[in-house]
Formats: structure tokens, sequence, C-alpha cells
């Protein structure tokens, strides 16, 4: 069973305190240079985060249960995004009936009994098979390979990506029973921190962009930037984890390269449907994909690069 200790305690401790100067300072900047759209954004962003770390506070609070119900739930609203935005037929609505109620409960309770065997094979094998099965089944062949594909990917996305965030909290590792909640927090700060710097760095030196037809906001500048500085965050969180000071970093760096990827694909989603955001649920964030899209890509291979080295 997971618990609190004083890891975590100073990392959340850390995390308010950072809120606390950037809200004194996004209110400084509004003050003083009025609300421009980039303060806006910046102040939006800011409040969003309060609403996501107390969040995520309360439920890690709770245990490792709190923590698999907190992703179950975000599974369920980004996959409800990726859907949404999806056009889907008549007789796709069993199968994605099957998909929210049945394949999505049944990955996370793998997740919670950490029954990892079938919990790495669950969705990539059995509910592949199941989805284009019930969907078959309709009758309807119009646009079939192309309506699967995107409940296919939805799926693996949204549900299997994602349950591998709190599948962490499964890890034997020796010498750090009880502290894997630690794992999940280094996961969620160095992936989200990696984002906003990305984003600051790319408004404050962008110049190139990396593929301006696709997302021209995302540039060299911000890239590199981002990237290296939440790398070395990462490092210097090196003492709350099992690793030494430079696997801190190198995991940092693997996690957030796979996070831009994450975050570059999902906007080629966006892109071609036509739209900037997911969704509006979070006040200047957009939806709940446009917060998961990176840790979608990190967390199965941050899990997985861990299960290799240290389990």
């Amino acid at each position: 069973m997971e618990r609190i200790n004083n890891e975590v305690l100073w990392i959340f401790i850390g995390l308010f305190s950072f809120l606390i100067i950037a809200s004194i300072i996004g209110a400084i900047l509004a003050a003083v240079k009025g609300p421009t759209s980039t303060i806006k954004n910046l102040n939006s962003r800011i409040n969003a985060w309060w609403v996501m770390c107390i969040i995520a506070g309360v439920a890690i609070g709770i245990g490792a249960i709190g923590s698999v119900i907190l992703f179950a739930i975000i599974s369920w609203l980004a996959l409800r995004e990726l859907i949404t935005l999806t056009p889907t037929h008549r007789g796709d609505h069993e199968a994605l009936f099957w998909c929210f109620f049945v394949i999505l409960p049944l990955q996370y309770i793998l997740v919670g009994v950490q029954w990892y065997n079938l919990m790495a094979v669950f969705i990539p094998v059995y509910a592949f098979l199941l989805i284009p099965t019930r969907m078959a089944l309709s009758g309807n062949t119009r646009h079939f390979l192309e309506r699967m594909a995107k409940v296919q990917w939805s799926v693996m996305i949204a549900i299997y990506c994602l349950s591998y965030a709190p599948a962490l909290l499964m890890l034997p590792i020796e010498g750090f029973e009880g502290r894997n909640i630690n794992l999940l927090l280094f996961l969620m700060i160095v992936v989200q921190v990696s984002d906003v710097l990305q984003y600051v760095f790319g408004k404050l030196f962008g110049k190139h962009p990396i593929v301006p037809k696709l997302s021209p906001n995302k540039t060299v500048e911000g890239f590199f930037g981002g990237i290296i500085s939440a790398s070395l965050i990462g490092m210097m969180l090196w003492w709350a984890t099992p690793f030494s000071w430079w696997a801190a970093f190198l995991l940092s760096l693997v996690i957030t390269l796979a996070g831009f990827a994450g975050g570059l694909c999902m906007s080629a989603i966006k892109r071609d449907s036509g739209v900037k955001d997911f969704g509006t649920m979070i006040e200047g964030h957009g939806g709940m994909m446009d917060r998961m899209d990176s840790l979608c890509f990190a967390a199965p291979i941050f899990f997985h690069v861990i299960r290799y080295f240290y389990v």
C-alpha cells in the first residue's frame, strides 16, 4: 500500500510555493501591463494548475486506489473528447459502449489489483479484436477500416497508454517499497513542466518552427529550452526516486522527448479535424486530452524503462 512520505510532502510544498510565486507574478503583470492576451493566457494556465495540483494532492492522499480512480476518470474524459472529435456511425455505438463501460474499467481494475501480465495485453490483444468484431456485427461496412482505426487509436491512447501512469505503483523496486507514488509524481512533474517551459521558451525566444504546417507555436528554441530545462529539474528531483542524479537526467530526457512526440501527434489530429483544442473543460488549457497528450506517450515508456532496469 502506497503512503504519503516526507519526499511527497516536500514535492508538494515546492509545487504550491511555485504556484504562489507564479500567481503573484501573474497578478503584477496584469496590473502593470494590462490584460493582454498573453498575460490572460498565462494567468488562466496558472489557475488551471492550482486546480489540477489540488485534485492530484487529494487523490494521492487517498493512496493507490485514489490515484487509479483519478486516472480512470481522466481516461474517461479524454476518450470522450477523442471520440467526439472523430465522427462515428450509428453502428459504432454499441462498440463504444464496450469501450467506455467495459474495457476502460477492466483495464483500471487490472492496474488496481496489480495484474501486470494481463493488464499489458488486455487492450492491445483482446480489446483490439473485440472492437472490430462488435462493429462488424452492426452490418455497417461504410468506411469500416477508418472507423475501426479511430476507435482503436482512441482506446489505445486515452485508456491503455494513460493507465501506465498509475501502473507505476505496482513496480516492486528493491529498497523503494512503499514509495512508488514518488515515481508517478516525478513523471507528471517532469512531463508537464516540459510542456510549460517549451511554451515559455517558445514565446520568449522562438523564431524557427519545427513543423510550421502542423504547429507553428512549437519552435526549435522552445523545444531545446523546454526539454533541457525540464530534464535538469528532473535531475534535481533524483533524491525522491531510486535513480542516481545522472539516471534521473537521462530518464527525464527520454520522457520529455516522448512527451514532445505525443504533443506533436495530437496536434496533427487537431489540425486534421480543424480545431484548436480537444475541448474546453480546463480554462486556459483546452480539454483533458490537451493536458494529457504528452503523458500518453511518456507514461508507457517510463514504466517499461524502469521495469527493465530497476525491477
